[in-house]
């Protein structure tokens, strides 16, 4: 994996709203086809990191680059074409309630493409059949469980099939059977499609599970304390807020 190219690159990057900065000098890289994980305890700065990664929330100083190409600057075709180069799952899943959940895969289809209505189905379909829904096609959101809703929307984040796919606290809410599930779901694509994954979350067993390395936000210093394999950083840290987030699960997986 490391010698893999960075699909990614945040450089010397702060980020904040007005005149309050939530986190400043952060500089990594996402390598393609990896399980990145963003994370840290509640208030770091989590998902705020995630909005300027995609282009919400540019910001305040530093780059975020995709292959290279600075999305905070990117204007007109040249932000759209960057922005089709990744899908993103939010953590509420998104889902719009009135529309069958084969429409809600549909949708990125409908705006950006000229298929027709056929194809569009057909593609959406083999979009749920990939996270494993395709018998939930004609059902609402509303008659889906949450590990189902979230797989949903997963697949309409995979509809234009970008390289990248930005997923915001997926196992929120979840119980740990259907977390445990889902975190499978993202390992597989990972290793089957070579999707690049950037998953903000702060559950450490799906940590473990999923990710090749991780990036860890610190709410105090509001920066960047450490990045690494999470096994790594449990072990090796010369940081003991970074060993204490880790060894709880550590720990708790010795005494089973």
């Amino acid at each position: 994996m490391s010698s893999q190219p960075a699909a990614i690159s945040v450089r010397e990057v702060t980020i904040g709203y007005a005149r309050t900065v939530i986190q400043h000098g952060l500089s990594f890289d996402v390598r393609r086809g990896e399980v990145f994980i963003i994370l840290g305890t509640s208030g770091s700065g989590k998902s705020s990191l995630l909005k300027s990664m995609i282009g919400l929330h540019p910001p305040i100083s530093g780059k975020i680059l995709f292959d290279g190409e600075n999305i905070g600057t990117a204007t007109g075709k040249d932000r759209l074409r960057l922005l089709r180069k990744f899908g993103v799952m939010y953590q509420s899943g998104a889902l719009f309630g009135a529309m069958t959940v084969l429409e809600n895969v549909r949708l990125p289809l409908d705006e950006f493409t000229d298929l027709d209505p056929e194809s569009k189905d057909l593609v959406a379909l083999a979009k749920l059949n990939q996270v494993g829904l395709v018998n939930a096609a004609w059902k609402l959101p509303s008659e889906l469980s949450g590990g189902m809703q979230k797989r949903a929307a997963i697949a309409r984040a995979m509809a234009l099939d970008p390289g990248i796919l930005f997923l915001d606290e997926p196992s929120a809410g979840l119980d740990p059977i259907t977390s445990a599930g889902l975190d499978g779901l993202i390992r597989d694509l990972s290793r089957e499609l070579g999707i690049t994954f950037v998953v903000v979350t702060h559950e450490l067993a799906s940590i473990y599970a999923i990710a090749d390395r991780c990036v860890m936000l610190d709410p105090a210093t509001k920066t960047m304390i450490a990045q690494g394999p999470p096994a790594d950083l449990r072990d090796g840290s010369d940081n003991p807020l970074v060993r204490q987030f880790f060894r709880r699960e550590a720990a708790s997986a010795e005494g089973r």
